[in-house]
């Protein structure tokens, strides 16, 4: 299938007149190509600067040419990188040199050339990059970038220098406080990051910065101290260590709160330290998370991941009033999110509402609904609507479908692909779809690319390009159901609903049929080559071996037996063998010990992002391709049901993997 997809492209190239090199040259460059990748993972700059030439007038000879300069991007004269951008103008790989080159320019606090050449980066993607301009709009302009720089600063898991060396300049400038760097520390310990969390400690309290790793590896030791004169920058060591301690034994950091650092921590301290307490104990799903979170007496003291924590243990014990109230906190991005708006509406509803209350939920709920998501369909099902499948869009027109075929980028992203430089592909893909960047799409746009992805089967760019427009809005080119014959053959024959099998595969692997996961799970449906020997023997799969399993028919019918077999063991509820699929069967065993649940409410619970994501995504996937196959309205909330303990009369696979 790769050397025809290259051949079909080749072809097209040729026809469009967008390429003239001939075919036998064409495979050479294929060659040398390949072998530049190679050096290029090496860093092998000899390598790569005697290959180059082997490319010259290849389709994708402008990424050859990004990865030769790349490598000695540190020793390269001013004149040869900008001899490269002016060669490549207007590209991908002209941006992403100028990314890599201003990074550069900031490390070595090059502040002039920085300042002259960034207004000239188009795709504004990395956030270090934006840290350092924001330094510079500050340096040269007095600008306000406080806020932007501490929620970038903040959002980063690991220090790096662009985002450091603006909160240190802001630091300086007495732009920014103590308490904004000793939050950007607490929310690095808390998110197991101590290196992080010492280098924002560095700025404020250099002398204090040197007890952060101790305090991640033992914070009992740290608590347990005799301190005689407490100082400030002790007390918010004692934070740090509180919340280092609450990532393992949450009761415990609490009582130590309670009974004796709590007379010691500031108002805000206290509140911070007792939501983290309530997030570690809501994540371990525990019942008194909501009693932990009612300790804060100030929610505005709070930041958006700490609020969030907090509605997911009040709606787990039914406490509306604090679903209201968090939400109410939050700021008006994380607000605006279809998750709290949907719950902010839910909980307006809950509270015996008066006229004007009723009046905000619905509002709340009709500027979600649709068909786009998890939240999105439950607001529609809220407002009284069944989930149906959306009229399509008036037909592409030739002229739209031509200039999709002819878009230079949208070639050289395919033509990689076809060669197995994926990764390098889809970078060049998104960036020839973005809006904000020179030729970016608008939405029926975006429906041709999408659709020239379809025809190539290359099914991921088909719906993540699809799935990006705004108003005009193609839901089976978003939806697409490659091997149909086979998956609705296969679910039949096990009773499976294939709009379940469908949703999954959407979310696994977007068809992309060698997937393969950073942990070895392989093909269309994500199969752990464990898994796969496991179920093969099970369903009676003679003869099978491990390197089958990317072959469609044998992936389809292993996955689609597996799925079935966590189903049966659920009990039916799709909501749970979803969460079993993606985090295996004994993680929700446990997450279902507690009270009886909206399925909703137990699949915002879910103590890891991923599977919590995950499961929402499928479900609603699920729902959609149901609303295509059977043109019928359909229900999510029917889907989802309602998740508490196991029936006790109910056996359980124990060998199920």
């Amino acid at each position: 299938m790769k050397l025809t997809l290259i051949l079909t492209l080749l072809a097209s190239l040729v026809t469009t007149g967008l390429f003239s090199m001939p075919a036998q040259a064409q495979s050479k460059g294929d060659e040398a190509l390949l072998e530049m990748h190679k050096a290029y993972n090496k860093n092998d700059a000899k390598r790569l600067s005697a290959l180059l030439p082997q490319v010259r007038g290849h389709v994708l000879e402008p990424l050859a040419a990004y990865w030769e300069m790349r490598v000695r991007l540190d020793t390269a004269s001013e004149s040869e990188i900008r001899q490269f951008l002016n060669n490549f103008a207007g590209s991908y790989y002209e941006d992403r040199l100028r990314n890599d080159w201003l990074q550069q320019l900031g490390k070595r606090r090059n502040w002039a050339t920085f300042t002259a050449e960034y207004p000239r980066f188009r795709m504004r993607d990395d956030r270090e990059v934006r840290c350092y301009a924001l330094a510079t709009e500050a340096m040269n302009t007095k600008a306000d970038v406080v806020e932007e720089a501490k929620r970038i600063w903040y959002s980063l898991r690991e220090a790096d220098d662009g985002c450091t060396y603006v909160a240190e300049h802001l630091h300086s400038g007495r732009q920014i406080n103590a308490l904004d760097i000793w939050r950007k520390a607490r929310i690095a310990m808390d998110a197991n990051r101590p290196r992080a969390a010492q280098a924002a400690v560095d700025i404020e309290a250099p002398r204090a910065s040197e007890q952060v790793n101790k305090i991640h590896a033992d914070p009992s030791g740290y608590l347990n101290k005799r301190i005689l004169a407490i100082t400030r920058n002790q007390k918010e060591l004692a934070v740090l260590a509180l919340i280092r301690l609450a990532a393992s034994q949450p009761d415990q950091a609490a009582q130590l709160l309670e009974q004796q650092w709590g007379r010691q921590l500031s108002a805000e301290e206290r509140n911070w330290t007792w939501a983290v307490i309530g997030k570690q104990a809501a994540q371990k799903l525990q019942d008194n998370a909501s009693a932990y979170f009612a300790k804060v007496q100030k929610d505005s003291d709070l930041n958006d991941d700490l609020l969030t924590w907090k509605v997911r243990a009040a709606l787990r014990q039914g406490q509306w009033p604090h679903v209201l109230s968090a939400t109410q906190a939050m700021s008006a991005g994380t607000r605006s999110d279809p998750a709290w708006t949907y719950w902010r509406a839910r909980a307006l509803l809950a509270l015996a509402p008066t006229e004007v209350q009723r009046h905000e939920a619905q509002t709340l709920l009709t500027q979600i609904a649709s068909v786009r998501g998890f939240y999105e369909q439950l607001a529609l099902e809220e407002l009284g609507q069944a989930i149906t499948t959306p009229e399509r869009p008036s037909p592409l027109t030739p002229s739209e479908k031509s200039a999709a075929l002819t878009h230079p980028g949208l070639q050289r992203a395919l033509y990689a692909i076809a060669l197995g430089l994926r990764a390098e592909g889809n970078r060049e893909w998104n960036y020839s779809t973005n809006l904000h960047t020179p030729g970016g799409m608008n939405d029926r746009e975006l429906l041709a690319a999408a659709d020239l992805a379809c025809q190539r089967q290359v099914w991921d760019r088909c719906i993540n390009t699809s799935e990006r427009t705004k108003e005009v809005f193609d839901h089976e080119q978003r939806f697409p159901m490659p091997l149909r014959e086979l998956v609705i053959r296969r679910s039949g024959d096990i009773r499976l609903d294939p709009a379940y099998v469908y949703g999954l595969i959407r979310q696994e692997s977007r068809f992309i049929m060698d997937a393969r996961s950073h942990v070895g799970a392989s093909g269309l449906m994500q199969v752990m080559p464990a898994t796969a020997k496991w179920t093969a023997q099970k369903i009676g799969l003679a003869g099978f071996t491990p390197q089958q399993i990317n072959e469609r028919e044998t992936n389809v019918t292993i996955g689609t037996a597996y799925l079935k077999l966590v189903l049966d063991d659920f009990e039916g509820s799709m909501p749970m063998a979803t969460a079993a699929y993606n985090a295996g069967p004994s993680r929700p065993r446990n997450w279902r010990k507690g009270p009886l649940l909206e399925a909703a409410i137990w699949a915002e619970n879910i103590p890891f992002s991923e599977t919590r994501d995950y499961v929402k995504k499928v479900l609603a996937n699920t729902t959609n391709y149901a609303a295509i196959l059977t043109r019928q309205p359909q229900s999510l909330k029917a889907r989802l049901g309602q998740i508490g303990p196991r029936n006790n009369m109910a056996s359980v696979n124990n060998d199920l993997p």
